[in-house]
């Protein structure tokens, strides 16, 4: 498959479109706590939809995934479970924080520690500055974190000149420290996922070629001797040697799809942690009743629950389909979907009221902020053009046999 960088932008954009707006269905429940309707919200984001997905658009999944190394298995997992403790203060720093500012902060520090911190895991960091499209895709990032910092100076503006009453007419429960406190500890935990989601190539491998397919680490001119067949290759992604192999009448996954079992392992982390928190809290509080509570509207609680978790979980696709859009430059994604998470979250606080009552300073400073994240979407963008075209000049490399 040909990479397609603004393809990939797109993608990525409409994810983060996704991750702004998914909370607006849970403003709807009525009569239940928070945990009650968390659950519903968990039990789809994190378990139904990408299940069914995976299975639709994966349909190796399952032969995948008892055939994928038990290391990489644990570590989305774990990854997963980690984002799972971010995941539960994500909703409590929207409560402090409301929409706008609250998911400015945490997708901020989200971004900046999902994007930067595997390349320097991996030892690949210094790669970066080997290529323009390497720096340029770098700058993209420094940009969307400073487009970060001036949404958050905007919000601590926002602080300064609101009185206590102004505020909570947007937000009830505004509280500014708190807010802070848990953005803090909700990105920095978050970005485990985007770890987990990135940790798995074996296993898209697998799932791309076929599930008996042999997947070995190593240097593209060292072949191992367990390599073997006409149809071996090498992948610089992945930095190891592929044998494709398939198992009796499987059927392998086409390359946009092939990140779904990776996606599966590590929601199914996060989920392990949310289901156990929200029943921790069902029996703590008493609240086990509101999923039969007389006077509240159970059936609607559980569609918009549902219909939240169905949007949440549309930024993680948009995250694994786009990157194989984006060639070498994939590492972006990351950014690039915090990033327009922000702008879209900075939008619609501007349309749901957060901002009202504020100096033409302050909304300029939030505008400002939105339009550098806008940019950096377009910088990144334009790094995978520059990667694309690279390789276009490049003597052709061993590459992978023909496969959808």
């Amino acid at each position: 498959m040909t990479a397609n960088p603004a393809l990939g932008i797109i993608i990525f954009v409409l994810g983060g479109l996704a991750g702004a707006v998914f909370y607006l269905p849970l403003k709807k429940v009525k009569n239940w706590a928070w945990e009650s309707y968390w659950l519903i919200y968990a039990l789809f984001a994190l378990l139904i939809v990408p299940i069914v997905l995976a299975l639709i658009k994966s349909p190796n999944t399952i032969s995948v995934l008892k055939a994928a190394p038990t290391k990489e298995l644990i570590y989305c997992y774990l990854c997963g479970a980690a984002w799972g403790f971010g995941g539960l203060t994500w909703g409590l720093m929207i409560r402090y924080l409301g929409v706008g500012l609250g998911l400015a902060m945490g997708c901020g520090l989200c971004s900046a520690a999902g994007t930067i911190v595997p390349k320097i895991l991996t030892g690949d960091f210094g790669q970066l500055f080997q290529s323009d499209a390497g720096k340029v895709s770098f700058v993209g990032v420094l940009v969307s974190l400073f487009g970060i910092v001036l949404v958050g100076l905007a919000g601590m503006s926002k602080e300064k000149e609101l009185p206590e009453a102004e505020k909570k007419k947007a937000v009830a429960e505004y509280n500014f420290k708190k807010g802070m406190l848990v953005a803090l500890f909700s990105g920095l935990m978050s970005a485990a996922l985007g770890f987990g989601l990135v940790g798995g190539p074996s296993i898209e491998l697998k799932a791309q070629y076929g599930s008996q397919t042999t997947v070995l680490q190593g240097s593209a001119d060292q072949k191992p001797a367990q390599i073997v067949g006409p149809s071996a290759f090498y992948d610089t992604g992945a930095k190891s040697w592929v044998a494709p192999s398939s198992g009796p009448n499987e059927q392998t996954t086409t390359k946009i799809w092939r990140g779904m079992p990776v996606l599966v392992i590590a929601l199914l982390g996060g989920f392990t942690v949310n289901f156990l928190w929200c029943l921790f809290l069902n029996a703590k509080n008493k609240t086990f009743g509101d999923y039969t509570k007389k006077g509240a509207p159970i059936l609607p609680n559980v569609i918009f629950g549902a219909l939240a978790g169905a949007i949440w979980v549309c930024q993680f696709v948009a995250f694994k389909t786009g990157e194989p859009r984006m060639g070498d430059q994939a590492y972006v994604g990351w950014a690039v979907l915090m990033a327009s998470s922000i702008m879209f979250s900075g939008i619609l606080g501007l349309i749901l009221g957060e901002w009202k009552g504020t100096s033409a300073k302050t909304r300029g400073l939030l505008g400002f902020g939105l339009a550098v994240l806008l940019g950096s979407a377009v910088l990144s963008g334009y790094s995978g053009k520059l990667g694309e075209d690279a390789k276009k000049a490049a003597p052709a490399p061993v590459t992978a046999p023909a496969r959808p």
